[in-house]
């Protein structure tokens, strides 16, 4: 079982069971955590899923590909940490993962 923490930006952590779900976006939209808008499901287009990375789980994450590194060069108040939680697999290896939630989206 894969076990995920969001950290809000008003600091609230909340630990979730990831389930099924195929990314961290997925679970995080499942399971209502706040500033995850996700308002295009998933397709990469929008950045507002982004979240950011703890350095010590930045480096077993995929590489960001171009498209996501662009996405993220328009996020509010880029961050060098920062991901697409659609591009964060659900995965063993990622069991634990604390993934912070920015102030905004857009």
């Amino acid at each position: 079982m894969t076990r995920a923490t969001f950290i809000t930006s008003d600091g609230e952590r909340i630990e979730l069971d990831c389930g099924s779900e195929p990314t961290m976006m997925r679970v995080a939209v499942a399971n209502g955590v706040p500033g995850i808008d996700a308002d295009c499901g998933g397709s990469m287009v929008c950045g507002t899923c982004h979240v950011h990375v703890p350095e010590a789980w930045l480096a077993k994450l995929p590489p960001k590909s171009s498209m996501e590194a662009e996405i993220l060069d328009y996020v509010p108040e880029p961050h060098p940490n920062a991901r697409l939680s659609c591009q964060i697999p659900v995965d063993e290896k990622f069991d634990g993962i604390e993934l912070t939630v920015p102030r905004a989206q857009r």
